[in-house]
């Protein structure tokens, strides 16, 4: 196999990878928990998106008297949380790998 056929294959895979990072990140995956009273929702990449609850999940005995601002305003809360957690941990990430791999050096996923 030639030079020009190899950077042609290892363009066509680079390409292929772009989009499953695309696709991934298109992708919303859901978990539930408690019957269906706390919904999570992450993209493909595992990067939290969301998450939904239900007056059940804050009151299982008497749900009736929490009102719908509060479920979305506790839903806003933990969203904005887990968004501040991961920024941080995806920054203590990069970090990290800066040291130990080499400048210049972009591993897919990783950065």
């Amino acid at each position: 196999m030639n030079l020009a056929n190899m950077m042609k294959q290892a363009q066509q895979v680079q390409k292929r990878l772009q989009d499953a990072q695309k696709d991934l990140a298109a992708t919303d995956v859901t978990g539930t928990a408690g019957n269906g009273s706390v919904t999570a929702i992450c993209d493909g990449h595992g990067k939290f998106k969301s998450i939904k609850l239900t007056k059940e999940a804050l009151n299982p005995e008497n749900p009736s008297p929490v009102d719908d601002e509060t479920v979305e305003m506790l839903e806003d809360l933990i969203t904005s949380a887990m968004n501040q957690a991961t920024a941080q941990a995806n920054t203590l990430m990069q970090n990290k790998m800066k040291g130990i791999v080499p400048a210049g050096i972009n591993i897919p996923g990783l950065f």
